[in-house]
Parts: structure tokens; sequence; C-alpha cells
């Protein structure tokens, strides 16, 4: 599998592309507030996408999912996303994301859409499958361990591919820092504790793609993450 990242949005949002280098299918994770134009970049990069992850219910992270799936569905025949009869799929690309995470998709105060310059919104109308802690998912074949880390918001989680060693840790672990806890829902004790107790058992080399900033491990961080 390749990684691509594209930043977008206000606040530089990191939204990764996983594909396979040969069939193109991929996995599109946070898509940002930019859903249209990452749709355009998928078509041409011949991407098949197959499903959206999403790391937390902040607007910065999941403001443009319907635009994606959207996009989707109307370049259906670019995107391969037909019947072998040429008929489209009835079924949209799908969006994952943690359950106690719902209450912050549909709380404009909560998932920042209200206060920031934009329309306030529930975000909760894109989500197809709600997951749990410790679920594990099956995409393009590759496994998928869900991680609950609350803290930076109620339901927020990271996504650990273990065959990969990638981590997607959405703004809860950052290269030598963590995510803020001082929005709604935030707490700084609960932040470290997912850290601590759930993504630093990790092996050494799992490679950590953040929501913002650059990319890190687990054994860097184990180093010199003050909150390690």
């Amino acid at each position: 599998m390749e990684l691509e990242c594209i930043v977008v949005g206000p606040v530089a949002t990191n939204c990764y592309i996983l594909y396979h280098p040969t069939s193109r299918d991929c996995i599109v994770v946070d898509p940002g507030d930019s859903g249209a134009a990452i749709g355009e970049h998928m078509v041409k990069r011949g991407y098949h996408p197959k499903a959206i992850l999403l790391t937390h219910g902040h607007f910065d992270h999941v403001e443009g999912v319907a635009a994606l799936q959207e996009y989707a569905n109307d370049h259906a025949k670019e995107l391969e996303l037909e019947e072998s009869d040429g008929e489209s799929h009835t079924h949209r690309l799908p969006a994952y994301i943690l359950k106690e995470e719902e209450k912050t998709l549909k709380d404009p105060s909560v998932n920042l859409s209200y206060g920031m310059g934009r329309e306030a919104k529930d975000y909760s109308s894109v989500v197809d499958h709600y997951v749990r802690d410790g679920e594990e998912l099956s995409i393009m074949g590759i496994k998928i361990k869900v991680i609950a880390t609350p803290g930076h918001t109620p339901g927020g989680c990271c996504f650990y591919m273990p065959r990969e060693n990638f981590l997607f840790s959405g703004d809860t672990l950052f290269c030598q820092s963590v995510g803020r806890t001082d929005f709604p829902g935030g707490s700084m004790s609960q932040i470290v504790q997912s850290i601590r107790s759930k993504l630093l058992v990790l092996p050494d080399h799992t490679r950590v793609y953040p929501g913002h900033d650059s990319e890190t491990t687990i054994g860097l961080e184990k180093e010199y993450n003050p909150y390690a």
C-alpha cells in the first residue's frame, strides 16, 4: 500500500489517501472541507475510493464528506464505481466514525461549525457506520483496528493498520505534542491516558500520521513527547 497526503482547509488539515499501487483502490482518511477537490484529484490519479475513515467530528475533518460522497456518486464511471452491467452502485461511498462521536457530529457548538465563520451544521447524516472501540474492519483486504482515544473530543479515535504499520491518529497524537483539549468535550487527562495506554504500547516502528503537521513514529514519541 502507498500513501498520499493532501493538506486542506483553513487550519491545514491532513487528508490521507491510502491506495493500492496496482488496483488504485483507495481509502480516504479525514477529507477536511475539500470533498469535491479530493474527488477531482482521485479521478486525475485514477483512484477508486472504497471508504472514508473519520478520526473525529470537528468541521475541519468532516465538512467535505458530503461533497466527496456526492462527487463519487456523480462520477461513478470515472472512479470505476459501476457494476459489471454498467449500472451505478446504489450505495454511496461509506463513511466510518466512532459511535461515541455522534453527539459531536450533531451539535454545531461541539463540532465547531458554529462560531468559526461557517454555517452551523449537523454532520451526522454523512456517516454510514458507527464503529466501536476494538472493532476490526476489513476494507480492500486491509485489517483496520479501531482505537478509541477520547480527549480531543469525546469520541475521537485512531485507525491502526498492523500489517502496514500505519496509525492515523487524528488530533490525538502529534509529533512531540498532543491535540488541543480546550474545545467542548475535551479533556487533558483523557487524552494523555489515551496516548499512554493505547498508542504508545504499539510497536516502535509504527508510522504515525496525524491530523495536522508532520508524521512521526511511536518510538520517537515515546522518547521525545512530553506527554508520554
